[in-house]
C-alpha cells in the first residue's frame, strides 16, 4: 500500500478524486492510503438526517455515499482514506471495519492513551475518567456481552444506563465499498477546536461528547500523529 501525505486539502476536491480513483482503477492498481487535514466542513453518511445538523452556521454541509450520520471534520485532525482492494486483501467488509479500529486503538497505545469499542457504534472511544486507564468497559445493565451497545433514541436522558456515559468519541468511521474497493475512512482528532461537534449531533447521538488527544492531555504534532496512524493502517490492512 502506498502512503500518501496530502495535508490541508479542501474536502470536495478529496472526495472527487476519491471517486474517481476507484471508478478507474483496475486489478493490479496498486492500493494507496491518503492522509489528510480539512477545513471546517460537516459531512453526512447515506443514513443522515437533517436534524442531527443542529446549527450548521457558516460550516458547508456536504452529503457523501459512506454509511454512517453526520460527522465534522476540521483543521487539528488526521483523516485517513484507504483505498483498498478488498478483494485482492482476502478479507471482508466487517474484517475490514474491525482492522481500521484496531490501527486506531494501537495509534491510541503509542501515546498511552487506551481506545475502547463500542458495539454497534462505529468508531473509537476513549473513557474520559481514566484515558491512560486499561480497565475493561463495564457492562449495560440488561445487556449482553463485555461492549456497550446503544440502543437509546436521540432524546434519550442522561442516566447510568447510557452507554456512551463516561465515554468521549475520539475517532468516527465512515465507509463506502464499490466494485469491492474501497474509499472514505477514519478520521483521528489530535488537537481540534471541538466547539463545531456542538453543533450536531455527531454519528447521530444527541449529547455525544467528542474529545481529541490534547483534551485529555496528550500533546503531539499533526504530522507525527498522522504517521503513527498511517503505519498502523498500512500494518494491519495488509493481505
Amino acid at each position: 500500500m502506498e502512503t500518501a501525505v496530502r495535508g490541508r486539502v479542501d474536502y470536495l476536491p478529496t472526495l472527487e478524486a476519491m471517486r474517481a480513483f476507484t471508478a478507474t482503477r483496475t486489478d493490479s492498481t496498486a492500493d494507496e492510503l491518503w492522509l489528510c487535514e480539512h477545513p471546517p466542513v460537516f459531512t453526512q453518511g447515506l443514513a443522515g438526517r437533517p436534524e442531527h445538523v443542529l446549527d450548521a452556521g457558516a460550516i458547508p454541509v456536504v452529503a457523501t455515499e459512506r454509511g454512517g450520520q453526520v460527522t465534522y471534520h476540521g483543521p487539528g485532525q488526521v483523516v485517513a482514506y484507504p483505498l483498498l482492494d478488498l478483494r485482492r486483501a482476502g478479507y471482508y467488509v466487517k474484517e475490514y471495519v474491525y482492522r481500521i479500529e484496531e490501527a486506531v486503538i494501537r495509534t491510541l497505545a503509542y501515546f498511552g492513551v487506551t481506545g475502547h469499542r463500542v458495539a454497534g457504534a462505529p468508531g473509537i472511544y476513549v473513557r474520559l475518567d481514566d484515558p491512560f486507564g486499561h480497565a475493561v468497559l463495564a457492562r449495560t445493565p440488561g445487556i449482553a456481552g463485555s461492549t456497550r451497545t446503544p440502543r437509546i433514541p436521540d432524546d434519550r436522558p442522561a442516566t447510568a444506563n447510557d452507554p456512551f456515559a463516561g465515554l468521549g468519541k475520539i475517532a468516527a468511521l465512515g465507509i463506502k465499498v464499490s466494485r469491492h474497493c474501497t474509499y472514505h475512512g477514519v478520521a483521528l482528532n489530535v488537537a481540534m477546536d471541538l466547539e463545531p461537534f456542538g453543533r450536531i449531533h455527531p454519528c447521530g447521538y444527541a449529547g455525544l461528547e467528542t474529545v481529541d488527544l490534547s483534551t485529555i492531555g496528550v500533546s503531539t504534532p499533526w504530522n507525527e500523529a498522522a504517521q503513527v496512524l498511517g503505519q498502523k493502517l498500512g500494518s494491519l490492512l495488509a493481505p
